[in-house]
């Protein structure tokens, strides 16, 4: 049995009791990383001289108040978008692949804050832009479950790291599903907490107005536990909500008597597999059998989703990687013949095909003659969704279906089809346009691959979606499984 495989309390019994040490925690980290990253290739940097440095420090203070936060000596791994001092940090981009921030994201400064060792930085599709992990310029990542299907994107190294075993929890970024979408593949639990609720400051922006930072764990707990300690308003950021922060971990008490369930009958139709179906209708008696009460909704404006979320994103996408220019920070094109040529080549050189798409796109859509056409149209459409979940939550609590329209599906069956990709994300992208939040559980499998259940819940009301997850938990053992690597 590995270590990870102990719920954090019990973790934290151990060391405290000293029968474990922090140092063997990261022991285990490496030890497992070494014995099957070469099947999953989760990582990109390994930061292995500084987590063994802090483990020895965080075990002198064992025993003591100061080891007694939420995370204390837990290994982690990070998304390699989020920024690490001293740590390089690519976004699996040839562009930056010689990057190292001068800074750490308010995120990896609220989990040292937590004492939590950070193992090293995940592998994901370049800037976050993929639904597979093929996208990245280094090496695709695998699933834990069989290495022959991906493990879903763009947070693909860190739902496969947790899957694997290899950290205990760890972070990614969740900008049409990024963590969701690889957690319900990986048969994990993803949280994407509502806009502003955890800071983006540090985060290498793809979408300004739909990225947000999140947990990926082995059970619903764990996530309330890390949500607490990266959650709170940060100075730093523009759009961070000004909030006070609930006990999360109080919320988790099994109970959803008269929790009121909306179920889309848009995200139960046409294109969703028979399995992934019956596995979340089972889902569904399993919570009226605990006392809710599930009822059929419609939420009409769900079918304009993709086109609205890739018309916004790839805008925003478009301005924000401006920034990326071979003059400032990354790789820079040699023997350049003037300045504009060194735009152009470092561009050409620095991007792969996805971000080069979405580029091209996001310019075309936000230039003179096509911006009222697309760019304005999506954002008043954008307006239409949200409304859609607005009119749902006056009488309900939370929305419950699939996370995603089939499990995972195998590595290089869709790489030529752009449009069938981005139609893996057409359940989970009207979550991050309404700014709502929303959590992947594990619930069933199809063809032996795990299925998600998707659980989305009101703005800043974390704390009844973790508490609807954790009662399903408790009902079933799915999130007891383990892949056979």
């Amino acid at each position: 049995m590995s270590l990870f495989d102990l719920k954090l309390q019990e973790i934290h019994n151990k060391l405290h009791g000293k029968q474990l040490s922090v140092s063997e925690l990261v022991d285990e980290s490496y030890s497992r990383i070494g014995q099957v990253d070469g099947k999953v290739k989760a990582f990109l940097t390994l930061d292995e001289e500084n987590a063994r440095a802090a483990a020895r420090k965080l075990d002198e203070q064992l025993g003591g108040d100061e080891s007694r936060g939420l995370l204390f000596g837990l290994p982690a791994g990070i998304k390699d978008n989020i920024v690490t001092e001293g740590l390089t940090t690519t976004c699996a981009s040839q562009f930056l692949r010689n990057f190292n921030p001068v800074y750490d994201a308010t995120v990896v400064q609220k989990l040292k804050a937590a004492q939590s060792v950070t193992i090293g930085k995940l592998n994901m599709d370049e800037f976050a832009m993929g639904g597979s992990n093929e996208n990245s310029s280094f090496h695709p990542t695998y699933n834990p479950w069989n290495p022959e299907h991906v493990p879903g994107g763009s947070s693909g190294g860190s739902a496969a790291a947790v899957a694997a075993g290899e950290v205990y929890f760890s972070l990614g970024s969740d900008t049409g599903g990024s963590i969701r979408q690889p957690a319900a593949y990986c048969g994990i639990v993803g949280m994407k907490p509502t806009y502003g609720l955890v800071s983006r400051f540090g985060l290498v922006a793809f979408a300004s107005s739909l990225d947000q930072i999140g947990p990926l764990t082995k059970n619903v707990e764990d996530s309330a536990y890390v949500l607490q300690a990266i959650a709170g308003h940060d100075p730093q950021d523009s759009t961070s909500a000004k909030v006070d922060i609930p006990d999360y971990i109080s919320s988790l008490t099994g109970d959803v008597k008269g929790l009121r369930i909306a179920v889309p009958k848009e995200y139960l139709g046409e294109g969703i597999d028979p399995q992934v179906k019956d596995a979340v209708l089972t889902a569904l008696k399993v919570y009226e059998s605990m006392g809710a009460i599930v009822e059929e909704v419609s939420m009409p404006h769900s079918e304009y989703a993709v086109a609205t979320y890739y018309l916004l994103a790839s805008s925003e996408a478009s301005s924000n990687l401006a920034r990326f220019d071979g003059v400032r920070y990354g790789v820079r094109a040699e023997n350049p013949a003037n300045l504009l040529d060194l735009y152009h080549k470092s561009r050409s050189q620095g991007f792969g095909p996805e971000v080069k798409r979405r580029i091209m796109l996001g310019t075309y859509a936000l230039s003179s003659g096509y911006y009222d056409a697309y760019y304005l149209k999506a954002q008043k459409v954008r307006t239409l969704i949200k409304q859609d979940f607005d009119n749902v939550f006056k009488n309900y609590d939370v929305i419950i279906g699939p996370t995603t329209p089939t499990a995972a599906f195998k590595i290089g069956s869709q790489t030529s089809d752009p449009l069938t990709m981005y139609l893996n994300d057409i359940l989970t992208i009207p979550v991050n346009l309404a700014g709502v939040p929303g959590i992947s559980i594990p619930c069933g499998f199809a063809d032996g691959m795990p299925v998600g259940l998707q659980i989305v819940g009101k703005p800043l009301d974390e704390s009844t979606v973790l508490r609807a997850a954790h009662a399903y938990e408790q009902a079933t053992d799915f999130h007891k499984q383990r892949p056979a690597l």
